[in-house]
């Protein structure tokens, strides 16, 4: 046990470090892109698109997440535009959310590993691989644990992943765990996380074990409360604009409330006004990651006007895009809108 304990120690040896936009001005760098080409001029515009959500006060931003993105140094991207009011709402895979946020506030870390490494080495020493990241398997499993008392506390019945999500800020806060967290920062803020594919994450295990032990009286969630929900922010404050990225449900699920309203009768209700997306996938299979936003407009999901696709990696392209989006600091006298409070106050039952 104590050599097994040494040599995993040997892999997880470097943490990943969250890069901070708020340290580097790169309004000058992304300036210049503009007259570049290829995908550095389509970042410029889009960063410039993501600009003028702030500009728009009155603008809800909603914000995607899909991929390893907090494993990978994004988490403070995504905190630093919340603690500033530059996000409204957040749809994210439960991943980035639970295994990676939520599994740092509870003090764990991932670590710089290899693509090159031997997996099954890594198997037998717990340690699971995102490319060139490496998570203690151990310690993710106390991740599950956690959602599985999470849900041990809280009254029988079906939650939108949004309430549960709640809890788990709550649960921070009971539990004096680290607050420089996505979840805990959107908590105090009242910014809404929805994950609409919640059982596919940590919350999952966490979840069949607290409904596999409570067969008659337990927690569920209730996707379709998930939808119900954004569809009510976006009747609430039609103007919206979508900083996506990657692709997947999230993506899907956010461009989906606007005809999620017109079949609830508000047919008046206005496309996504403003709409970025961060993607490496491929549009030429019909696959939705890749599906571009002029093809959303199709839908009627999207409008036009303001759109901008950039096929780009993330973790490169994200920083530059918020970072100068932050540091135009068009975000100063948006309010804090709170939807969390709105959804809570008023049911929607209705």
């Amino acid at each position: 046990m104590e050599e097994r304990t040494a040599k995993k120690a040997e892999f997880l040896r470097e943490p990943i470090r969250h890069i901070e936009i708020t340290k580097h001005n790169v309004v000058p760098m992304v300036e210049q892109m503009a007259d570049m080409a290829f995908q550095a001029r389509n970042l410029a515009r889009a960063a410039a698109i993501v600009d003028l959500m702030q500009k728009d006060k009155e603008c809800a931003v909603i914000l995607t997440l899909a991929g390893s993105l907090i494993s990978a140094g994004l988490k403070q991207v995504i905190i630093d535009m919340l603690e500033n009011n530059m996000v409204d709402v957040i749809v994210s895979t439960g991943a980035n959310i639970v295994d990676q946020d939520f599994f740092e506030a509870l003090g764990f870390k991932h670590w710089k590993g290899s693509q090159f490494a031997d997996d099954s080495e890594l198997r037998d020493l717990a340690i699971d691989r995102i490319y060139d990241t490496y998570i203690d398997e151990d310690e993710l499993r106390v991740c599950d644990d956690t959602m599985a008392i999470i849900a041990n506390s809280m009254q029988p019945g079906a939650y939108s992943s949004r309430e549960f999500i709640i809890e788990m800020g709550k649960y921070i806060e009971a539990n004096n765990l680290d607050k420089n967290s996505i979840v805990y920062k959107a908590y105090e803020k009242g910014v809404p996380i929805f994950c609409p594919a919640f059982s596919d994450c940590s919350a999952g295990f966490g979840l069949v074990h607290h409904q596999w032990n409570n067969p008659d009286n337990h927690v569920s969630i209730d996707s379709v409360k998930d939808f119900r929900e954004l569809t009510k922010v976006k009747i609430e404050n039609d103007k919206t604009g979508i900083f996506m990225i990657g692709g997947g449900v999230p993506k899907n699920f956010t461009q989906d409330i606007v005809v999620a309203a017109e079949v609830l009768g508000y047919e008046d209700v206005s496309m996504h006004t403003y709409a970025v997306q961060i993607t490496v996938a491929d549009e030429r299979d019909g696959a939705l990651s890749g599906s571009t936003l002029k093809e959303a407009s199709s839908w009627g999901k999207v409008d036009t006007v303001y759109e901008q696709m950039v096929f780009a990696e993330a973790t490169v392209a994200m920083p530059l895009i918020a970072g100068y989006a932050y540091h135009k600091r068009n975000w100063e006298g948006r309010p804090a809108r709170n939807f969390n409070a709105m959804l809570d106050a008023k049911t929607v039952n209705a």
